[in-house]
């Protein structure tokens, strides 16, 4: 089993006529997720990949016409957060939105929009979901994965494949891979995912990949605390950021004494979750404590 995305999802992409959007629309389908079509505005009507995926105008026409329940956003960032309500207005149950760079303002507004339709908001800039050996929604490499039992959470699109790469690397699979992003406003956050993972048969234990700035990784721990009883294991990027100073991320700056790297993996340690020092170490902390 998996959480939020298998192989029966029905993906389309918004901007697939694009270079990132055809690329990696096609690297999807190669995958064996079930994409079935795209939106670009202006070219409903035409026809991709040799003829095998049909566009449309608008996501709601799209929905309509193929049924599709997955959508992920390859859209440029003045017009993303507009391309994030049409999908939400569409009611497409699972947006994934890969654009980074988009104004903050602007996701607030998409951010309360995407609540009141009540469906799900993965990102932005995120990676997407990658459902090992069966689907994939983003631009993960799904060669790095392994199906299994291990759920992965990450802020960092990077250190999620690091997180893949060394639980493969000892023998564990994952039952789903998310990258949920790391700007200040986001649609999923690491509780809401804990969530679905602690009700999930099929997950066994959960890497949670943090990084300084935000409460997110102190209010995920204790969550964990009080409800969730399977092994979580947490890592925080950015022990040797200076206060004060952006670090990759939008969101990843330390705006309070609780913020730093080692601030958060105190609190963690203190609310039952396996601390993990470095990247290189997960795979086998995963292995003996799960």
């Amino acid at each position: 089993m998996s959480i939020l995305l298998n192989k029966d999802s029905k993906i389309i992409v918004q901007g697939i006529t694009g270079s990132e959007g055809s690329f990696h629309a096609k690297q999807c389908l190669d995958y064996g997720g079930n994409v079935v079509g795209g939106v670009t505005p202006g070219k409903g009507g035409q026809y991709v990949f040799d003829e095998k995926l049909p566009v449309f105008n608008q996501c709601i026409e799209a929905r309509a016409k193929t049924g599709a329940n997955v959508s992920i956003i390859f859209v440029p960032a003045s017009f993303a957060a507009n391309a994030i309500k049409e999908a939400a207005y569409a009611g497409i149950e699972l947006i994934i939105c890969i654009t980074e760079g988009i104004p903050v303002n602007d996701m607030v507004d998409a951010h309360q929009y995407v609540k009141q339709c009540n469906v799900r908001l993965i990102g932005p800039n995120c990676p997407g979901l990658l459902t090992p050996e069966e689907a994939k929604a983003g631009i993960m490499p799904g060669f790095i994965a392994k199906k299994g039992r291990i759920g992965v959470i990450s802020k960092s699109g990077t250190l999620t494949y690091e997180a893949v790469h060394q639980l493969v690397s000892v023998g564990l699979g994952q039952s789903t891979c998310i990258g949920i992003g790391g700007d200040p406003v986001i649609g999923t956050n690491m509780i809401d995912l804990l969530g679905l993972f602690e009700k999930d048969d099929d997950t066994d234990a959960v890497v949670v990949i943090g990084e300084i700035g935000g409460q997110m990784e102190i209010e995920t721990a204790r969550y964990v605390k009080d409800n969730i009883s399977k092994p979580v294991f947490g890592f925080i990027a950015g022990r040797t950021a200076p206060p004060g100073r952006r670090m990759g991320h939008a969101g990843a700056i330390v705006g309070g004494a609780d913020e730093s790297a080692a601030a958060k993996m105190k609190i963690m340690r203190e609310c039952g979750i396996h601390v993990v020092e470095s990247p290189a170490d997960i795979g086998n902390t995963v292995k003996v404590n799960s």
